[in-house]
């Protein structure tokens, strides 16, 4: 696969004017740039949901796993994080670098609501559903099985959903239906497990 032009063709542009990041997965609590302040936000029109295929952190090319992505429709609590006009082009250098290793997101600015009831424009990597790399919506039995099998550089698909569920919780942010996938999945490696 030939990523680079792919890549270079998708490039975070720091905006003239409040620069701000919208997290919804592992930038939510590992954003690993600067910032000067952080608070929850809701996006509308896209939610969070394991509809990425992971061929390098939690999967390989022959057994992918799956990673969380943008998809379409719903609503994502998340957290937007506001970046000095001196740190924007480090930041927007560091985000490409991070996520864009394959081009399975596309960065977009989108309007998400502050807790403090402000609407920012806020940068965003949402899932391409274009790409070779997007799952999209897997029957819940297809996305269980991945999700306890999938294993890759960073470790295992089910360690992944269980820290996420738990950062999630630590931040106070609501997510039934990782819960609920949580909760199956658990069952699911218990009988596996059991099975032997």
């Amino acid at each position: 696969m030939d990523e680079g032009p792919l890549i270079e063709s998708r490039r975070l542009i720091p905006p003239k004017g409040e620069f701000w990041v919208f997290g919804y997965g592992s930038l939510m609590w590992r954003p690993e740039f600067p910032f000067v302040a952080a608070e929850s936000a809701l996006l509308r029109g896209w939610h969070r949901a394991f509809c990425v295929w992971s061929i390098h952190y939690r999967g390989t090319v022959e057994k992918p796993g799956l990673v969380l992505g943008l998809d379409r429709g719903g609503a994502c609590r998340g957290r937007a994080f506001l970046i000095a006009p001196k740190d924007a082009a480090a930041v927007a250098e560091y985000l490409h670098q991070r996520e864009m290793l394959t081009g399975v997101y596309e960065p977009r600015y989108v309007e998400v609501e502050l807790a403090s009831g402000k609407r920012a424009r806020a940068a965003a990597f949402l899932a391409d559903s274009a790409h070779s790399q997007y799952a999209g919506k897997l029957a819940p039995a297809k996305l269980i099985r991945i999700i306890c099998e999938g294993h890759g550089n960073a470790g295992s698909n089910l360690d992944y959903l269980r820290n996420t569920v738990r950062h999630l919780d630590e931040l106070g942010i609501a997510d039934g239906p990782l819960h609920r996938l949580l909760a199956q999945a658990e069952k699911a490696a218990k009988r596996k497990k059991a099975k032997g």
